[in-house]
């Protein structure tokens, strides 16, 4: 029982937890919201004006896109036309090459074209040094080895990839780390974009070990599987992860 004339026993400063200010974040969950946020800035996703991921902007829109298909469409053509392997490694490098021109006269962002031309170079030297068209492809491989493990151990260690991406879209911070169903949710969320990833390699790598007999086949699934998978795996993530209504409190009126 509460003493009149002083604090409760039971609470020897007198204080009120309700009446607590709100202590600030700790440096360490700053520096976290920090870090994930520049992730999900770094990755590309943007919201609509209905506040929801555009997939399509996040996937770099049409011109992103067709920076991540043509090089590989059009090696591909050329060496089923010709092939001739170094003149259809030189066709893609050139498609590669070009997209980067067109962002430097339109003074867009390089990132995402830099990237495709290092790919392309670094696929490009591969198939060249074995003197394997199939070879063209390896390099996808261990990028999908890479993000799939990336994935499962943020899940491990509860910083699930998808809250980190998707929870900064929907202004939570980092909140839903502290609920059960949120994390939970974002866990199955990432567990998708991984199976997707895993996918492609389950379809792909056999392909790749048939040869020059499967190179057509595995050209195919890697357009059909890039961009167009990874943003209907996004979808779905994003749609799984998506938290329940709040129920409406009802409005008292004044007597």
């Amino acid at each position: 029982m509460t003493s009149a004339n002083g604090p409760d026993p039971k609470d020897p400063a007198g204080a009120n937890p309700a009446a607590d200010p709100v202590q600030p974040p700790s440096p360490e969950a700053q520096t976290m919201a920090g870090l994930a946020a520049g992730y999900a800035e770094k990755a590309g996703l943007h919201r609509n004006s209905s506040g929801h991921v555009d997939l399509l902007k996040s996937a770099g829109g049409v011109q992103g896109i067709a920076e991540s298909i043509l090089p590989g469409l059009v090696f591909l053509v050329a060496f089923t036309i010709m092939r001739d392997l170094t003149v259809s490694l030189v066709a893609a490098l050139a498609v590669a090459a070009a997209f980067t021109v067109a962002r430097l006269i339109q003074k867009r962002p390089l990132t995402q074209a830099l990237a495709g031309v290092v790919g392309v170079g670094i696929s490009a030297w591969l198939a060249n040094t074995t003197g394997k068209a199939e070879d063209f492809y390896v390099l996808g491989f261990f990028t999908n080895i890479a993000y799939i493990a990336g994935m499962v151990l943020s899940i491990a260690l509860k910083w699930p990839i998808a809250g980190l991406l998707f929870g900064f879209v929907r202004n939570e911070g980092l909140d839903w780390r502290k609920d059960p169903e949120r994390l939970r949710a974002y866990r199955l969320g990432t567990w998708i974009v991984v199976a997707v990833l895993a996918l492609r390699l389950v379809v792909q790598v056999p392909l790749y070990f048939m040869g020059e007999a499967g190179l057509t086949a595995l050209a195919t699934t890697r357009l059909i599987m890039g961009a167009p998978l990874y943003i209907l795996g996004l979808w779905v993530a994003w749609l799984v992860t998506k938290p329940a209504p709040q129920p409406s409190k009802p409005s008292s009126s004044a007597d």
